[in-house]
């Protein structure tokens, strides 16, 4: 259940675009076509899913205070936490490599249309957000890093895909001059996160409200008790 509340929460309701707006840079650049957004999407995820897990396990074993007394117990007093950035993004600049000579080896078309955006997934901040989020959040075990990777790397890829099948259509509507180009990505952008925020109770629905009712009415009952408590001492007194 913890996994697939983490992935549906991930896709939905704290996506990477419409809730934190990471990764904009690309979203909005490489979101004129379908496919190329379809190709970038895809090279997000698998980046996602191989750089959050990997990070945990840099930052579980080697980089929390104390993560090293695994190698004896004089390492167990060091604290490596302020190499975390540079960690992190050396593991995505390795991944972001191996993912660039993959699609120039396969796709050389898609390595055209994505351009300077292909190597500068390396720095969007989307991919060390996840990183980031990971080991803010405390994810304590690697399935659930490797379960959160992927599902932030789709939310980021539905996110793309949705405003670059819009923007394929916009084309033929009569958009008001000012507002065209980035001018009416940004106000379809905002519309969107504003829909997505309605995921928002999709997982917790009334639980929350559940435990505040119940608080609500112990505290009731016992204010009825005291009262019927005093009433009676006070028939006492005047019999």
């Amino acid at each position: 259940m913890e996994h697939i509340e983490l992935f549906f929460k991930s896709i939905f309701i704290d996506n990477m675009v419409f809730a934190t707006f990471l990764g904009m840079c690309s979203y909005l650049a490489v979101s004129k076509k379908v496919s190329t957004a379809v190709g970038l999407g895809a090279a997000v995820v698998f980046v996602l899913a191989v750089t959050v897990p990997v990070n945990w396990l840099l930052d579980q074993y080697i980089l929390q205070p104390g993560a090293l007394k695994w190698l004896g117990a004089e390492y167990a007093e060091y604290d490596l936490s302020f190499l975390s950035f540079i960690m992190f993004i050396a593991t995505i600049a390795t991944m972001v490599q191996l993912v660039e000579i993959v699609v120039e080896k396969f796709s050389p078309s898609l390595y055209n249309s994505l351009g300077i955006f292909l190597p500068l997934i390396a720095v969007n901040c989307a991919i060390l957000g996840g990183s980031l989020f990971m080991q803010s959040r405390e994810i304590q075990t690697i399935g659930l890093a490797f379960n959160y990777g992927i599902s932030s790397g789709i939310g980021w890829f539905l996110a793309i895909l949705a405003i670059a099948a819009i923007r394929e259509k916009i084309r033929y509507s009569n958009v008001p001059a000012p507002l065209r180009g980035l001018g009416i990505t940004f106000i379809i952008t905002g519309l969107m996160a504003i829909g997505f925020m309605s995921f928002g109770g999709m997982l917790t629905g009334g639980d929350e409200e559940a435990p505040a009712e119940e608080k609500a009415a112990k505290i009731e009952k016992k204010e009825d008790t005291k009262e019927d408590i005093e009433v009676a001492n006070n028939i006492k007194v005047i019999k």
